[in-house]
């Protein structure tokens, strides 16, 4: 017989605290998945902070059969799962491949069945557990409140951040992408380029600690999935599904901050009255709006929020939220089949952008522009956007990390690649102080 995860509440004095003492307590589990709001949010109810530890079951493989893998796992669980989907996954639903480069060599998808889940919400912890009383779990959060967050002394060996591209050669592709455009293949693509560096030893949750810190990012995550580490300070939902409702935010429009209080509204202004921007946001937001009409009840289809202004710690971003109510008898496999992989990291046609794509970077994406999340046990989910996320294998000793921007008829090549450096720059300064350091 299935077992039933109970679920016990706790009151608490700070959420801070609580954090960091469980993710110190855990600090030695293979399996752990941080996702962290940071009590921010898109315009949209973002995932209370979720902790889950421990394995009961997982899930790796490459694209072959993979959602139809995943919708069996989640079938035979019944029960929260939590984990990723790789942007690879686009071989499973096209007649695509991915022949570039793999450093990080991560699977395809890897999704785990966790024994604990910690759940923060206001003044409260929830514990969904197998634990079988209230009694148990209140004992194990006496355990975790008496432990002592342990500091952070690892010692650095130095190490190279390297650009996969250089700067000629990222200008020189760009203007690849452009001939497509102009040629007709294409109206947008996300382009994007990798830095990554070789026999690294990170200490991977001081360093997602750091970025978190200095983004505050609405999705942020921190995942060990065994010898597989990710520090993300995404700001971007891919996907988020409660019961029959769907909320996609793509985003396409970025700005950087300024400490100058009129000189940062300025910058924010002109991002949203700036024509180019518009032009990349409102073609992802079709291209989403497309995607979701595939699964959608007839007209429930809707852009609740076009252009939308959103800062955080590093940059400004435009966001649109774009909302549908799922056809009755689709399933959440049904629901990703149909949107995967997102707009905002792929192009539009996008099946023709992610053959560019494929035949112009220098780089596996892999997890990089895909989703990290969790599925409930009733096909419930959330889902961010893996931007602005530092990968590790602890395995091969490989750190990388991808960033991108959107080229259209109106891209500069040199600006893309301003950008590109932009969204990389908290991710440098978090490595420079992990010791690795970037010319």
């Amino acid at each position: 017989m299935r077992k039933t995860r109970a679920t016990y509440r706790f009151k608490i004095d700070q959420v801070s605290t609580i954090k960091n003492q469980l993710l110190s307590f855990y600090s030695a589990d293979k399996y752990l998945m941080l996702l962290d709001s940071n009590h921010g949010g898109t315009g949209h109810d973002t995932y209370h902070t979720l902790l889950a530890v421990g394995c009961i079951d997982s899930l790796s493989c490459s694209y072959v059969d993979a959602f139809c893998k995943l919708e069996q796992f989640h079938k035979e669980y019944q029960d929260w799962i939590f984990g990723y989907l790789g942007y690879d996954l686009k071989n499973d639903l096209e007649h695509l491949e991915s022949a570039n480069p793999d450093g990080i060599q991560f699977p395809d998808l890897y999704f785990y069945v966790p024994e604990l889940i910690f759940e923060l919400s206001d003044d409260y912890l929830y514990i969904h557990s197998y634990h079988a009383s209230e009694i148990d779990s209140k004992k194990l959060l006496d355990r975790i409140q008496a432990h002592r967050v342990k500091q952070a002394k690892t010692v650095f060996e130095p190490s190279r951040l390297i650009a996969k591209d250089t700067k000629t050669s990222y200008l020189e592709k760009a203007q690849e992408f452009l001939s497509h455009i102009y040629r007709g293949d294409i109206y947008e693509a996300n382009f994007c380029t990798e830095f990554y560096a070789e026999n690294v030893s990170l200490d991977t949750l001081k360093a997602f600690k750091e970025l978190n810190e200095i983004s505050e990012p609405p999705f942020a995550v921190y995942a060990r999935l065994n010898s597989y580490h990710v520090m993300s300070a995404s700001p971007e939902r891919y996907l988020k599904k409660i019961g029959d409702q769907l909320i996609s935010q793509p985003i396409k429009g970025t700005a950087k901050r300024s400490l100058d209080i009129v000189e940062d509204e300025f910058l924010k202004s002109e991002l949203f009255n700036d024509p180019k921007e518009r032009s990349e946001n409102v073609m992802i937001v079709d291209l989403v709006r497309n995607d979701l009409s595939r699964i959608a009840a007839k007209g429930s289809v809707e852009v609740k929020e076009l252009y939308g202004i959103y800062s955080f710690k590093q940059v400004h971003q435009m966001i649109s939220t774009v909302t549908a109510t799922i056809k009755q008898g689709l399933s959440f496999i049904d629901v990703l089949k149909a949107t995967f992989p997102m707009g905002s990291m792929t192009g539009a046609p996008k099946i023709s952008a992610m053959n560019i794509i494929e035949n112009n970077e220098s780089f596996k994406r892999g997890l990089y522009s895909g989703a990290i999340g969790y599925i409930k046990p009733d096909g419930d989910f959330d889902f961010n956007v893996v931007i602005r996320s530092i990968l590790y294998n602890q395995d091969n000793k490989y750190l990388s990390f991808g960033v991108g921007s959107a080229i259209t008829a109106a891209a500069q090549p040199e600006k893309e690649y301003q950008e590109c450096l932009l969204k990389a720059k908290a991710m440098i300064e978090v490595l420079n102080h992990q010791g690795i350091s970037f010319d």
